[in-house]
């Protein structure tokens, strides 16, 4: 069933609390919660990237943010694994019209995790390919229906979707940041993937293929990499949302040991609080900036270097400053914020380990764009 984008919003507000309530859990788990994923199906928010042709929404670019933000402040590992969700839909819209329908049809939606496999081996056969690999950093394997593996094929860079059962689901998960995101390794061994389940690199990174040209939406031929940054930056800003509720609650309540000075009554504890308030109202407001930037290129022009660099920098950017924000709430909150039930904790951990993503690496993409400027080659595959 398709939703408006305000019902989108609305419905992922009401499922927050419920995915908060479960975050302590999810985390122990070690994957998402089962309710949690069977809440964002039921509320319509995993097939918001669906186009329309096949029961989604085709909601707006930016109404994602809004999502996923909501619920990567009540749990990041849960909104890391819905942006997930939510944005591979496009990858899907980017194959052949039988390929859409296959994967699109039974349920209107996909769950489906993408990663590379540098060991991938991938040879031709009649009618398709034999692949072999193991992928890493599989987030979304745990309650996939289809898997996206991605390598060097005979001829080239290529991706290869493959059904849940025909690959190994390998249990490495033991992080203690992201924990809940059950971002497990899968393996396949002499896999047979159809050609129709085949597409070359360059069509999939540039964006625009013949799958994505059934549709008249500019979203389905979006660059991966720009995806990839839009993506992410709305986990970021929503867990450190999250953070600062956490760390808010901390200066209501918190009395100091030995001195028994209530914190709220410290003038010194008003200009700590109003100093991460502003902070995270910077990260959001250069969240939106990101996407203002990037639905406008895509509703008008093909995205040259400059604009995916552009991107990457902000994007870059953004998750310094939410790692470093966190790292002083977590600072200032005291050693009782430490405690395994404390939300603050998980936030500040969490961030801590998403902002290390090599995909907006902050040493990297500053030296990228000093190369730009001086017309240096990038030599760089994440550009």
């Amino acid at each position: 069933m398709a939703f408006t984008d305000a019902e989108l919003v609305e419905r992922a507000r009401a499922v927050a609390p419920r995915i908060a309530a479960r975050a302590a859990e999810t985390e122990a788990l070690r994957k998402p919660h089962d309710d949690s994923i069977r809440d964002l199906i039921d509320a319509g928010i995993i097939q918001m990237f669906v186009p329309k042709r096949w029961g989604g929404s085709e909601a707006r670019l930016s109404t994602m943010l809004e999502v996923v933000e909501i619920i990567s402040a009540a749990c990041p590992s849960t909104g890391w694994i819905a942006a997930f969700y939510i944005s591979h839909n496009i990858y899907v819209a980017k194959f052949p019209e039988e390929t859409q329908e296959e994967l699109f049809g039974p349920t209107g939606y996909t769950m489906l995790p993408a990663a590379s496999a540098a060991d991938m081996k991938a040879s031709k056969v009649d009618g398709g390919w034999v692949v072999s690999g193991r992928a890493a950093w599989g987030s979304g394997v745990m309650h996939a229906d289809w898997v996206l593996m991605s390598g060097l094929a005979e001829d080239g860079p290529r991706s290869f979707l493959m059904p849940i059962d025909a690959v190994e689901v390998i249990d490495v998960w033991t992080y203690t940041g992201m924990a809940g995101t059950g971002s497990n390794d899968y393996r396949a061994t002499n896999v047979f993937v159809p050609d129709r389940h085949a597409i070359r690199g360059a069509d999939f990174h540039g964006g625009v293929t013949d799958g994505s040209r059934l549709h008249a939406n500019p979203l389905f031929s979006v660059p991966f990499l720009v995806s990839a940054y839009c993506t992410i930056v709305p986990v970021l800003t929503g867990a450190l949302l999250g953070a600062l509720k956490a760390y808010e609650e901390v200066v209501e309540r918190r009395v100091r040991n030995f001195s028994g000075v209530v914190l709220k009554d410290q003038q010194h504890a008003h200009v700590t609080l109003g100093d991460f308030q502003i902070s995270t109202l910077a990260a959001t407001d250069l969240a939106r900036a990101i996407y203002r930037r990037a639905d406008s290129i895509l509703h008008s022009r093909p995205f040259t270097t400059e604009d995916r660099l552009g991107l990457k920098g902000q994007a870059a950017y953004i998750s310094r400053h939410c790692r470093e924000t966190a790292n002083r709430m977590m600072a200032a909150a005291g050693a009782s914020s430490f405690h395994v039930q404390q939300p603050l904790q998980r936030h500040w951990r969490d961030l801590n380990t998403v902002c290390s993503h090599a995909f907006w690496d902050w040493d990297i993409t500053c030296e990228l764009t000093g190369r730009q400027h001086l017309g240096l080659p990038l030599k760089h595959p994440l550009v």
